[in-house]
C-alpha cells in the first residue's frame, strides 16, 4: 500500500474544524504541530509588540487511495479554491518510507478502501 502525507496550514481558530473534515473524508490520526504565520506583508504592532498569526500544521498519513478525497473535502469546505482566501493551504506529498504505523489504522484504512470499489 502506498501511502501520502496530507499537510495542511490553518489558523489555530479553524484547526478542530479542520479535523473534522479530514476525518469524515476517511482520514484517520493527525500530528498538530504549532508555529507562526511570516507572510509577505508587514506585521501590525500594538503597543510595541508585533502580533503575528499562529497556526496549526496538520499532518495526515493516509493511503493514496484515500488522499484524493481527503484533500478535495478540504479544499471545498475551507474554501481553498479561489487562492484569495487566509482560510489555509493544504498540499501532499508522496511517503517513500514508513515504520510504526498503527496496524489497527492501517485496518481501517483497507476497509474504508474495500468500501469504495
Amino acid at each position: 500500500m502506498q501511502f501520502i502525507v496530507l499537510a495542511v496550514i490553518v489558523p489555530d481558530a479553524k484547526e478542530e474544524e479542520t479535523i473534522e473534515i479530514a476525518k469524515k473524508a476517511g482520514a484517520g490520526s493527525v500530528t498538530i504541530l504549532h508555529g507562526k504565520n511570516i507572510g509577505l506583508e508587514e506585521k501590525k504592532v500594538f503597543f510595541g509588540l508585533t502580533l503575528e498569526e499562529n497556526v496549526s500544521i496538520l499532518l495526515f498519513i493516509l493511503p493514496k487511495k484515500i488522499s484524493n478525497t481527503v484533500f478535495k473535502s478540504l479544499k471545498k469546505e475551507l474554501n481553498l479554491e479561489n487562492g484569495q482566501s487566509n482560510n489555509g493551504i493544504v498540499f501532499t506529498f508522496p511517503l517513500t518510507h514508513l515504520a510504526g504505523l498503527d496496524t489497527d489504522e492501517i485496518e481501517l484504512f483497507e476497509e474504508e478502501i474495500k468500501n469504495e470499489l
